[in-house]
Order: C-alpha cells, then sequence, then structure tokens
C-alpha cells in the first residue's frame, strides 16, 4: 500500500507567503511567479509551509 506524500498542496496567499521574506527577495519572487503563471498557464500553489510551485 501506498503511503500518503507529506508534502500537499494548497493555495497560495501571496501576500502572507511574500511578507515572510525580506523586500529584495520579495520584488525578484513577485517577477517570478509572474513569468512562472505566464509561461505554465497554472497559478502558483503551496507545497509545504515555504515553496511556491507550479502544476501537480
Amino acid at each position: 500500500m501506498a503511503k500518503d506524500a507529506k508534502t500537499k498542496p494548497a493555495p497560495l496567499d501571496r501576500v502572507t507567503w511574500l511578507a515572510a521574506t525580506n523586500e529584495a527577495r520579495r520584488a525578484e519572487a513577485e517577477r517570478l511567479l509572474g513569468l512562472f503563471t505566464d509561461v505554465t498557464g497554472w497559478e502558483p500553489r503551496l507545497w509545504g509551509p515555504t515553496i511556491a510551485g507550479f502544476g501537480r
């Protein structure tokens, strides 16, 4: 029997997620989130408390 994955996806609250980092990283993360959203066509999700990802 397969075990359940420890890391599960959750909706990304950009404001809360980005507030946890400094201003320079926040600006860079915003640009990357926009770029990855445009390229993949997916909205970002949280995988665990700190990892933003796209797709399944």
